[in-house]
């Protein structure tokens, strides 16, 4: 039996692919964070993808200069 997959992994690849697409600038991606934090409030409990997504809810400003 296969393992359930992962209920958040199709935004968690979403987000990799966008941000991977715009040189990784997170206000090119907002929609696709959007729809992943979505997804986390109702599937928290059973993502691991959320897990580290959780409190990253103001973080948008941040750069990795």
């Amino acid at each position: 039996m296969a393992p359930q997959k992962d209920p958040c992994q199709k935004q968690a690849c979403a987000i990799q692919h966008c941000l991977q697409a715009n040189k990784y600038v997170e206000s090119m991606c907002a929609d696709v964070i959007r729809d992943m934090r979505r997804c986390c409030e109702i599937h928290a409990a059973k993502s691991l993808c959320c897990s580290g997504f959780k409190n990253s809810e103001s973080k948008e400003g941040h750069s990795n200069a």
